[in-house]
C-alpha cells in the first residue's frame, strides 16, 4: 500500500522565506558543519524553463542553495515592472525543490547579500558573463565582493529564456502599434543603438535658463461639503515640497551628462534657497539673481491623498518681467558664459525672467539652442515659442504647439512642419502627446511617430521637462531623431511613475528600462 504524507508535514514555499539576518546565520551553521553555500540573486519575475535549469545547475555548484529576490523598487526594468510583487516572487522561488532558503533585499546591488551569507559560489546566468555588456556595472562589484571572502562566481550554461521576453510578447498585450514598432526597433539594432547614442553625451557641458519653480503638494483627504458653506471641507493629511522647473530639469539631465550649470531667479522673500541648492546633484552648479520684494515662484496643489487627484492649485508669484540692474546681470552672465556649454537649454514657464533682451542674449550666444516655451495658467495665450525667432531644436507638448499656429485640431505632423517653416527658424522638432506618444521632425528626414511606453501614470508634472533636458544633448549631436524620441518616450514612461520630484530620471534604470522594452 502507498505511503501517504499527512499534508501538514508537506514543505511550504512561505516556510523557506528569511530575512536576510536569519538567511546569514543559516549559511553560518551550514559551513560549520562543512557544506559548500552557494547564493543565487536575481529578480525572478516569471518563473520558466530557464528558471529551473538555472536553480538546477546552482544546486550542483554545492549542498545548500539560497535565492535572494530584488526588492520590487530596485527592479529597474521600466514602471510596468515588475509584474509580480517581491512577496509572490520569493514565494515561487521558494516552492522550488532545489532552492533551502529565500530572502528579499532591499538594497540596489547583491553586494550587502554576499558580505552577510559570504557564500562560498555565487550564480549568474549566462547574460552577465560578458561583464562590460552589464550597464549597472553591478556584476563587477559582485565578483569582488565574493572572492574577497575567498568565494568564487559561476556563471551557468543552459537553456535560458527571458522574463522579459514572455512578459512583453504574451502577458503584457501591448497594442499592435507599439508591438509592431518595438519589432522594427529591434530591426534596427536599438538595442546598441541608444546606448551608444547615450555614451556619446557623457562628456557634454549644458546650461539650463528657466524659472525655479518650487511646487508643493498638500495632501489632504476631502470630507465634504460644510453644513453652512458651499465649499469643499478636507482633512490635512501632510504635504512635500520640491524644487521644480529648472531646477528638476537640470537635475535630470546632470544623470546624462558631465557638468551641468543653472541661471536662474531667487525670490528675496520665500526664496526656499535652501531647498534649492540641496536639491542640486552634485554636478550642477548654479548661479541666480535675486528678485526683490518678490517671492520664488511657488505652486502649491492640493493632492487628495488616497489616489493622488489633484483639487486644485495656487499661483505665489512676481511675474513683472526681468528689468534693470537684475536684466544686465543675467543678460552679461549669458553673454559671458554661453558660448563655453555644448547645449544651452531654455525651460521658458512664462513667469518673467525670459524677457526680450534675455531672450537676444541666448539667441546670439548659445552654440546649440533648445526650448520648451510652457502654457499655464498664469500666462495661457501669451507665452508662445513663436516668441523666438530661431532654435535648434524645439520640445513642445501637443496644446502648445497648437496654440503657436492657432491650429487647434490640426494634425500633429502638420503642426511641426507649420511651426519650422511659418514661424520658427528651426531644424528638430518634438512634439509631445501623452499616451499617444510623440512625433518627430527633422528638417531632412521628416516626420515620424513613437508611440507611448506606458499607460500608467502617477503623475505628469515635469514629465515634459524630463523629456526636454535629456533629449537636447541627444538633438545636438544627432539627426537621428525618431531615436531621440524613442529616448525621449522613455525617460517620459519612467517620470510620470514618479510622484511630483522626488528623484530624477537616472541613467542606468533608463537605459535597463530600454533594455527591457527590446527584448
Amino acid at each position: 500500500m502507498l505511503q501517504t504524507t499527512n499534508p501538514t508535514e508537506l514543505p511550504i514555499a512561505r516556510l523557506k522565506i528569511k530575512t536576510l539576518e536569519e538567511l546569514a546565520a543559516d549559511a553560518d551553521k551550514s559551513r560549520r558543519a562543512g557544506l559548500r553555500v552557494v547564493l543565487a540573486h536575481g529578480t525572478f519575475d516569471l518563473l520558466h524553463l530557464g528558471h529551473v535549469r538555472y536553480f538546477e545547475e546552482a544546486r550542483q555548484q554545492g549542498d545548500i542553495l539560497f535565492v535572494t529576490i530584488t526588492a520590487d523598487e530596485f527592479v529597474n526594468k521600466g514602471p510596468s515592472r515588475p509584474y509580480f510583487s517581491h512577496d509572490l516572487r520569493a514565494e515561487m522561488v521558494g516552492a522550488l525543490g532545489y532552492v533551502d532558503g529565500v530572502a528579499i533585499n532591499h538594497q540596489p546591488t547583491a553586494v550587502n547579500l554576499i558580505k552577510a551569507i559570504r557564500p562560498d559560489v555565487y550564480v549568474k546566468g549566462p547574460d552577465y558573463k560578458d561583464t562590460h555588456a552589464d550597464v549597472t556595472g553591478n556584476i563587477i562589484d559582485e565578483q569582488r565582493a565574493v572572492e574577497n571572502y575567498g568565494g568564487r562566481i559561476h556563471f551557468t550554461d543552459n537553456i535560458t529564456f527571458s522574463s522579459s521576453t514572455l512578459i512583453n510578447r504574451y502577458l503584457e498585450t501591448p497594442n499592435s502599434e507599439l508591438r509592431e514598432y518595438l519589432d522594427c526597433a529591434r530591426e534596427r539594432n536599438f538595442q546598441r543603438r541608444v546606448p551608444n547614442l547615450i555614451d556619446r553625451i557623457a562628456n557634454m557641458k549644458v546650461l539650463l535658463v528657466g524659472e525655479t519653480i518650487v511646487d508643493e503638494y498638500v495632501y489632504v483627504s476631502p470630507l465634504g461639503k460644510p453644513p453652512k458653506e458651499n465649499v469643499l471641507a478636507t482633512l490635512h493629511r501632510g504635504k512635500e515640497v520640491f524644487a521644480g522647473g529648472v531646477i528638476a530639469a537640470a537635475n535630470h539631465v546632470a544623470g546624462f551628462c558631465a557638468g551641468v550649470e543653472v541661471f536662474t531667479a531667487l525670490g528675496e522673500s520665500e526664496s526656499f534657497e535652501g531647498l534649492v541648492r540641496d536639491s542640486l546633484l552634485p554636478n550642477v552648479k548654479l548661479w541666480s539673481v535675486t528678485r526683490p520684494n518678490a517671492p520664488t515662484v511657488r505652486k502649491t496643489r492640493y493632492v487628495e491623498s488616497d489616489y493622488l487627484r489633484k483639487l486644485f492649485e495656487v499661483y505665489s508669484m512676481d511675474d513683472a518681467p526681468l528689468s534693470g540692474e537684475l536684466e544686465e546681470r543675467l543678460v552679461g552672465e549669458i553673454e559671458r558664459r554661453a558660448k563655453d556649454f555644448d547645449v544651452v537649454i531654455v525651460t521658458d514657464f512664462g513667469h518673467g525672467l525670459l524677457s526680450p533682451d534675455v531672450r537676444s542674449a541666448l539667441l546670439s550666444r548659445a552654440k546649440f539652442l533648445a526650448l520648451n516655451v510652457q502654457s499655464n495658467a498664469g500666462n495661457f495665450g501669451f507665452n508662445l515659442v513663436t516668441k523666438y525667432p530661431r532654435a535648434d531644436y524645439i520640445c513642445l507638448d501637443a496644446p502648445e504647439a497648437r496654440l503657436a499656429i492657432a491650429a487647434k485640431d490640426a494634425d500633429l505632423g502638420t503642426v511641426a512642419t507649420a511651426v519650422l517653416r511659418e514661424r520658427v527658424d528651426v531644424d528638430r522638432i518634438i512634439i509631445t502627446h501623452g499616451r499617444h506618444g510623440c512625433v518627430t521632425f527633422d528638417a531632412e528626414k521628416g516626420i515620424s511617430h513613437v508611440p507611448a511606453f506606458t499607460g500608467r501614470v502617477v503623475d505628469t508634472m515635469g514629465a515634459g521637462d524630463a523629456f526636454l533636458a535629456v533629449t537636447a544633448p541627444l538633438a545636438a549631436i544627432s539627426d537621428e531623431m525618431d531615436v531621440v524620441g524613442f529616448i525621449g518616450n522613455a525617460v517620459g514612461a519612467i517620470k510620470v511613475g514618479i510622484l511630483g520630484h522626488r528623484k530624477a530620471v537616472e541613467k542606468v534604470p533608463m537605459l535597463k528600462y530600454i533594455q527591457t522594452l527590446l527584448k
